[in-house]
């Protein structure tokens, strides 16, 4: 089923530490980091949107490439043009670097979309997880007031939102080890990611 949300995928980082190379292609088991996230996006989504500053690497890719339209290295940069560029109400982000996203998390949290709450957000024992959650497109204002201010922290930013928030409780229903929210920032996790796939293999 596709919902009338759009998603939207960031993938500008610096990667600094994978020495400034792109991270979003780099392989796990033969397949570009990106896929994995796309290919649960596709199954969601009508309307995908990749956000990078570097969109001639993505050409091959099914998806309107969007660049930021502030020029800031924040993931509330991504965030605000993910939103601006979105046909629908709401979109659903995430880093391009989530490789375990599970698509029935994922549909947990756009379950929450109503028409009272602008920010629906999963909560676990480690905090609230910005980029895993729905945005409203009544946020642009407020993201491009703190992003002219250049106060880059997103949570900060929309405290004064209606935010809807999926509890724990939730989310271990459709995704038991909270694996979803696991990142690659370091080549170490590059390996750890690598050992867990091949582990779930037959």
């Amino acid at each position: 089923m596709k919902h009338a949300c759009t998603g939207v995928i960031l993938a500008g980082g610096l990667s600094t530490r994978f020495d400034g190379k792109n991270k979003a292609l780099f392989p796990i088991m033969g397949k570009p980091l990106l896929s994995y996230i796309y290919n649960v996006y596709k199954e969601l989504f009508e309307e995908i949107l990749l956000v990078t500053n570097d969109p001639i690497e993505y050409l091959d890719w099914d998806l309107e490439i969007v660049m930021d339209i502030y020029p800031i290295r924040s993931s509330m940069t991504g965030i605000h043009t993910g939103l601006f560029y979105s046909k629908h109400q709401h979109a659903f982000v995430s880093a391009c670097d989530t490789p375990f996203l599970k698509k029935e998390l994922v549909e947990t949290i756009l379950a929450g979309i109503d028409n009272k709450s602008e920010l629906i957000i999963p909560e676990t024992s480690l905090g609230l997880e910005p980029m895993c959650a729905v945005y409203s497109k009544n946020c642009l204002k407020h993201l491009e007031h703190c992003l002219n201010h250049e106060k880059l922290k997103t949570m900060r930013c929309l405290k004064k939102m209606p935010v809807k928030k999926i509890s724990e409780k939730k989310l271990l229903q459709k995704d038991p080890d909270l694996i979803s929210f696991f990142n690659v920032n370091t080549p170490e996790d590059l390996d750890k990611a690598e050992a867990l796939i091949r582990g779930k293999k037959p």
